[in-house]
């Protein structure tokens, strides 16, 4: 056996059921018509899964938040001033069509109902895409998604303002309807407990190689992190079941940027939905979001039927 092979993990792996003994007495605060509500397109997540898997993670990161405050707490004792709150910060990174944005809900929904936290604001980090007119004057519409589709200044720089306790800071709103920047809106971010955001590449180090002693990245303002994975033939499967059914719904609308699609035979939108796939999201899958996903605190394994099989929580 190679040295490699018998190297460490870094990460403590659990089951299903290892997991849900983890919840401990966390109340199951949702009902199902909640779970309607959260879940996205196509995701089948159940209530038992809530409480096998989310359940104990709220309640672990329940602790994690508390910790956080106490260790401000005691900062601010040391310094003899007065602790000034601020959000505690979850990133939530994972692949187009793996249910992120599902388990972003439901853990905004979770965290909402403990004690000492009651406000929890979710952002998406698709606010932060360059308008439109701008990807296609730069040639890159195609890579949206991409590292380089991003405003990374401005995602920064929000994260920055929420971290220093801005009162208020303000998100642009994306369309995906429209497939753009919503000119003049925004999403007001008024110093809850706690911000989760969202996204495809958030856990990413930065672009290039080196990295400059100055230089920020959107994960040194995380106090915590959670990847969901699958196995990319699956995620490829899940994307292009969405989009048959995104075919019936919002594609039906004139005014989405896809509605082209919405005539196309099941033949020829399962081939156009696995064109986008292999041309698009899987590269960047592969090359950006893939290799972050073990700078996770926690990992989020599914399986084949969109399930979490396994949790693995980075060992302290």
């Amino acid at each position: 056996m190679s040295a490699h092979a018998m190297a460490p993990s870094r990460y403590q792996a659990f089951t299903r059921a290892e997991w849900a003994r983890l919840r401990a007495d966390t109340p199951l605060t949702l009902t199902e018509n909640d779970l309607a509500h959260l879940r996205g397109l196509n995701d089948r997540v159940s209530l038992d899964e809530v409480v096998d898997i989310y359940l104990p993670l709220s309640r672990l990161l329940s602790l994690h938040i508390g910790a956080s405050q106490a260790l401000h707490g005691a900062t601010a004792t040391f310094l003899g001033s007065r602790a000034a709150k601020v959000p505690f910060v979850i990133g939530l990174a994972g692949s187009v069509a793996v249910g992120k944005s599902t388990t972003a809900r439901i853990m905004r929904a979770l965290l909402a109902r403990w004690p000492g936290h009651p406000t929890v604001d979710l952002v998406a980090t698709d606010g932060f895409l360059h308008p439109r007119r701008v990807l296609e004057a730069r040639g890159i519409l195609q890579r949206k998604g991409f590292p380089e589709s991003y405003d990374l200044r401005a995602l920064i720089g929000f994260l920055s303002d929420v971290k220093s306790g801005r009162d208020e800071v303000a998100v642009p709103v994306y369309s995906h309807l429209t497939y753009d920047i919503v000119p003049d809106e925004f999403q007001r971010v008024r110093r809850p407990a706690v911000l989760i955001v969202e996204g495809l590449n958030i856990l990413q180090p930065g672009e290039g190689t080196a990295r400059a002693e100055s230089q920020l990245f959107a994960s040194d303002f995380f106090d915590f992190t959670i990847y969901v994975d699958a196995a990319v033939p699956d995620i490829r499967r899940w994307y292009v079941e969405r989009f048959l059914a995104l075919r019936k719904t919002a594609f039906q609308d004139p005014s989405s940027y896809f509605h082209r699609y919405a005539e196309l035979t099941d033949e020829q939108a399962e081939t156009t939905a696995g064109r986008i796939w292999a041309e698009i999201n899987e590269p960047n899958l592969v090359a950006n979001i893939l290799p972050t996903r073990d700078r996770a605190h926690l990992i989020l394994q599914k399986g084949p039927d969109h399930a979490v099989r396994q949790v693995r929580l980075r060992k302290l």
